[in-house]
């Protein structure tokens, strides 16, 4: 899959989210959209690298304290 494929994806799920809105503006889509992407983003990371939090940081590009951080906020955590 490439990043074309990702970059698609989320373009035609953000349609169709708008689409059923049926003419209601949306609100804070740009929070709603970082949190529901960024979840599974972490779960595969994480299940991809055993749970070796300082091995995902760096595939993410992240501190491992901000991966902590985000871990934690999306109940991530055992």
């Amino acid at each position: 899959m490439s990043k074309k494929h990702i970059q698609e994806c989320v373009q035609t799920s953000l349609e169709g989210y708008l689409r059923d809105l049926r003419g209601t503006e949306p609100d804070g889509m740009y929070g709603m959209l970082i949190t529901v992407v960024e979840k599974p983003l972490l779960e595969v990371v994480m299940r991809q690298t055993d749970n070796n939090q300082s091995k995902a940081a760096q595939w993410l590009g992240l501190n491992r304290n901000t991966l902590r951080k985000k871990l934690l906020e999306h109940k991530l955590l055992r």
